[in-house]
């Protein structure tokens, strides 16, 4: 099973929001949705799976886009 990159990333956030310090921010109870993590070329088993990893990401990718223009919309204010 691969691990998780998660973290990786966090520092930079970070950075970004405290750079930000004078930008609105969005209510705690209505985060900014996250992007879903990108599987790296090895987490596919290449046996032709269905649906394989990348066809999850896929779908993944689409539902964040969808509500990233949904939060969006409720947060005009919001910086990209």
């Amino acid at each position: 099973m691969p691990t998780s990159r998660r973290g990786r990333g966090d520092a930079l956030r970070c950075a970004v929001h405290v750079s930000r310090a004078d930008a609105p921010v969005p209510s705690p109870s209505d985060p900014r949705p996250e992007p879903p993590e990108q599987p790296l070329p090895s987490d596919c088993c290449e046996s032709g799976c269905d649906p394989c990893i990348f066809d999850l990401h896929a779908e993944a990718l689409a539902e964040y886009r969808a509500a990233l223009a949904a939060w969006r919309a409720r947060h005009p204010e919001a910086e990209d």
